[in-house]
């Protein structure tokens, strides 16, 4: 496991749960560019990516 991607997935993870429950658009676009970068990091260390739509809690 990178630390770099270890830092991309917490980054990812933090942006995707700040803007989870936003209702508006961009609140959504930046709680799914949040999951792309938690994607990038789970997939740099070897874990398989989040499918599951940003703010279901999976």
């Amino acid at each position: 496991m990178s630390v770099e991607g270890k830092v991309r997935e917490g980054a990812g993870f933090i942006k995707e749960e700040m803007n989870e429950h936003g209702k508006s658009p961009e609140s959504q676009k930046k709680a799914q560019e949040g999951r792309d970068l938690r994607n990038e990091g789970r997939i740099e260390d070897g874990k398989p990516p989040k499918t599951t739509k940003p703010g279901t809690g999976h």
